[in-house]
């Protein structure tokens, strides 16, 4: 069967489902060239449509081919009876950047007048240009089509020519009451089936509401646009492939750019500031309003300038219209092209001895108040080469390190190749494989194969299978007071600072080395007093939304949902002699307030001494054969700088922040969890006990993500020493394999197999449920991030604690009595805490042992 017979069966066998074909692969592409080099060519208007519209753009590999055949046909080595010189460049011209670039400035100077002027147009319109922009500067001394492309570029005629956002948009209501969380839009359990938005948008929602596809379909009936309304909106990770099923659904076509939107419109009375930007990155228009009296059907009349909602006349929400820079990102379709647009467009001007523009709105810059910095604003101005930032600026700053992983790992290697990006700019790039290591499915083995190469070939680090969780091997690789990203919502660094983001936005920093940013406010947490036998640290995690609860600063209502960390910087201090590997367990739950991004302040002594165990494994890795070598010598030596000459940033005296929390650890008396199914439903053991909505036997125990630590599974084991089988079900899964080899040396899987334990590949495991599941509605006591409805399995409620209540809970079967508690931690644990809580020193190890961890 050839090319035409197969696609044509593939594209009704996905119309079954009322999706699009799958873009052609190279190989496809190739054979389509061919067919359109018959005279006569058959078919003729169906292969010049899929040549032209089901080619992904960029430097995907199917491109290169397009681009190539298009180069030929241009210069006349190809002769093509359907596609003219003129034809092939304005085809040429809907490639976004990358492999059709070359050949659009080689047009510059064709021969054919028409061709040269096709060829200017084409580029007129094309931002992805890179180091190309030096070519055609210079060739624009001589070529008069080249300094017309210079001309437009520097006038930002790219730009001018997009429509604004209409001054009044009517749109139909589509609303998901309570809280949406980016599980919804995009279920784990369909993580590998991402990078295909339209299938994977057949998923949205289909566990939270009946018929959700089929509801926008009738809503569009109405013949307006629908508009995508909730009371929280986009908590959670994955906020990327949220984004795309829901521009699937209310976006609009991208032209020559297969199977993706942009567009669309998202209204919430609140929304998570991650999934915000996400929106902004993708082109939507977000808004935050009162969305109480907007139900499904309504139709809305949306007024963005003027900042308000009407129905029936009348208004019923208002809102400011924010970032200022909101409408020029919608306009050029998304905040990347209109920052990578500026940029082009800057450059343009400078070239051609022009004056600063006066196209683009100027982000709004706060007045500077005369006070100190936090310790984040002292890290965000280092990365901005300033003495710090306010609040409310918006800046660029250098992005040091940036994290990928496998489950979104597919689509931050599609935006890669969208932005024409053959190179990181970016210090260090880091892709993981730790969602899918466990129980890969056939798309995740093929990831596994092919992600790597296309990550090292441009200077990135890729870690293997089997290795262990991102966010616990990433932290290894950060400079201290330096600023990264990471597309997980837990790319949130002990040292430094991480504003984590979408697939897009990693793209992005990835590519360039800097991020886009508008600094967020910070609030403040200080823990004071001393910490009482027995409460671990993640009681001092839960401890935070529950002191803010009891000061009224978060509510755990959905509905008029107060929350003083959403959108902010978290900043934590009052704990400073604890490991890094510690401060991570409280970085990282930040993540759950919905915070922007945390600072967790330490001292020297813990930070010398990671960097200094940092250097070792990253050498390591080296002599393992990881790679980019180059990439991880560079960020050695960089570490051996900084140990050369220590030093932290410290907050100003007189810095302010939103709010100021004080926890004092003296009146933490008994450990803290959070509720099923909520990760700020926190109360005590004991308040859990006495509340009999509150399920008491526990049918399940996950011990394992990226918030244990080696000395977790040690508290694990020494708990559960000598009491024989588990009464429940009990899952362990450390979060790296150097944790796990370690424990195997140290006999502790010899006491979970005992206890009766189901150990597994290090990595993510149960935490995001994509994978292993824990039996329907079952009662589960874990130590993972978060707890979401159907998130670790159909109907499950999820209660989430430290490890050493794990253990407890895991022998009872059910939630202990606090003196329970007290009585099986403290006579396994007390006295011993120095070798259970001893942590992973890989340079206090033989080089023989380290080879064997990292191997």
């Amino acid at each position: 069967m050839g090319l035409i017979q197969e696609y044509r069966a593939h594209t009704d066998e996905r119309a079954q489902s009322g999706i699009p074909p799958l873009p052609l692969t190279a190989d496809q592409a190739r054979e389509l060239i061919e067919l359109l080099q018959q005279d006569p060519v058959e078919d003729q208007d169906y292969l010049l449509t899929l040549f032209r519209e089901h080619i992904s753009p960029g430097v995907d590999d199917a491109a290169f081919e397009k681009a190539a055949f298009l180069d030929r046909v241009v210069k006349g080595d190809t002769a093509c009876a359907v596609i003219s010189a003129v034809d092939a460049v304005n085809i040429l011209g809907t490639m976004l950047g990358g492999y059709n670039v070359k050949p659009l400035v080689d047009a510059l100077s064709h021969d054919d007048g028409d061709v040269a002027s096709a060829a200017a147009e084409m580029l007129k319109k094309t931002l992805l240009v890179y180091e190309s922009f030096d070519v055609v500067a210079e060739l624009a001394k001589s070529n008069r089509y080249a300094k017309e492309v210079m001309e437009s570029w520097a006038n930002a005629e790219w730009f001018e020519a997009k429509p604004s956002i209409p001054e009044k948009m009517t749109l139909t209501v589509f609303k998901v009451p309570g809280e949406t969380n980016t599980d919804d839009l995009s279920p784990a359990s369909e993580a590998f089936t991402r990078s295909d938005i339209p299938l994977h948008a057949l998923s949205m929602l289909g566990s939270k509401m009946e018929d959700p596809i089929g509801t926008i379909a009738e809503l569009k009936k109405k013949g307006n646009p629908v508009v995508f309304v909730g009371d929280v909106v986009g908590t959670g990770s994955s906020r990327k492939s949220g984004i795309n099923s829901v521009q699937w659904h209310i976006g609009e076509d991208i032209p020559a750019v297969p199977n993706k939107r942009t567009g669309g419109v998202v209204i919430g009375g609140i929304i998570a500031p991650i999934f915000f930007n996400t929106a902004e990155d993708s082109g939507a228009l977000p808004i935050q309003a009162d969305v109480t009296a907007m139900e499904t059907g309504d139709v809305v009349e949306l007024y963005p300038y003027e900042g308000k909602i009407e129905k029936d006349g009348a208004v019923i929400a208002e809102f400011k219209l924010e970032p200022n820079t909101l409408g020029d990102e919608v306009r050029a379709g998304g905040r990347i092209p209109l920052i990578i647009g500026r940029t082009l467009t800057r450059q343009a001007r400078e070239a051609l001895g022009m004056g600063e523009e006066d196209i683009f709105k100027q982000p709004e810059q706060p007045a500077d108040t005369g006070k100190g910095y936090t310790l984040a604003q002292k890290i965000i101005g280092k990365a901005c080469g300033l003495t710090g930032v306010r609040p409310g600026m918006y800046v660029e700053p250098e992005t040091l390190t940036v994290g990928s992983q496998d489950t979104t790992g597919a689509m931050t290697r599609d935006e890669i190749k969208e932005l024409a990006a053959l190179s990181f700019g970016a210090d260090l790039v880091m892709q993981s494989f730790c969602h899918t290591a466990a129980y890969p499915k056939p798309a995740d083995v093929k990831l596994h194969k092919t992600l790597p190469y296309f990550i090292m070939s441009r200077g990135g680090v890729a870690l293997r299978p089997g290795d262990g969780v991102v966010h616990t091997w990433l932290n290894r690789m950060v400079l201290p007071d330096t600023l990264g990203t990471g597309a997980d919502s837990h790319t949130r660094f002990p040292i430094g600072i991480s504003f984590p983001g979408g697939s897009g936005l990693v793209a992005f920093a990835g590519v360039t080395g800097s991020m886009p940013l508008n600094v967020p406010e910070s609030v403040l947490v200080r823990f004071k007093g001393e910490l009482q036998e027995g409460i671990t640290l993640r009681d001092l995690v839960n401890a935070i939304p529950y002191v803010a609860i009891k000061q009224g600063l978060l509510t755990v209502e959905k509905k008029g949902k107060k929350n003083i960390f959403a959108g902010r910087i978290l900043e934590i201090e009052g704990l400073p002699q604890l490991n890094v590997e510690q401060a991570f367990e409280l970085s990282d739950a930040s993540a759950e307030r919905s915070a922007a991004a945390c600072t967790v302040r330490l001292d020297k002594g813990p930070v010398i001494e990671y960097i200094n165990s940092n250097v070792k494994l990253l050498e390591q890795m080296v002599e393992s054969g990881y790679g980019d070598p180059e990439t991880l010598r560079r960020r050695v030596g960089k570490m051996k700088e900084w140990l050369a000459n220590p030093s932290l940033m410290e907050p100003d005296g007189d810095a302010e922040y939103a709010a100021v929390i004080e926890i004092d650890l003296n009146e933490i008396k008994e450990p803290i969890v959070a509720c099923p199914n909520d990760p700020d439903d926190v109360i005590t053991l004991s308040e859990a006990l006495a509340d009999s909505s509150r399920p008491q036997k526990i049918d399940e125990v996950f011990v394992g993500s990226c918030m244990t630590n080696i000395g977790h599974f040690r508290a694990l084991g020494e708990v559960l020493k000598g009491k024989g089988q588990v009464a429940t079900r009990l899952w362990v899964v450390p979060p790296t394999k150097m944790d796990m080899k370690k424990l195997v040396e140290e006999g502790y899987y010899s006491l979970y197999g005992a206890a009766g334990a189901r150990t597994e590949v290090p990595g993510c495991s149960l935490c995001m449920g994509n994978q292993a599941r824990v039996a329907d509605n079952a009662v589960v006591f874990s130590t993972s991030t978060r707890n979401f409805d159907n998130r670790l399995g159909a109907g499950a409620l999820v209660y989430l604690g430290s490890a050493e209540l794990a253990a407890v809970c895991a022998l009872l079967g059910r939630l202990p009595k606090p003196e329970e508690y007290f009585e099986a931690v403290n006579s396994n644990l007390s006295g011993n805490e120095s070798q259970v809580y001893k942590y992973l020193n890989f340079h206090e190890v033989t080089d023989e042992q380290l080879g064997i961890l990292v191997d």
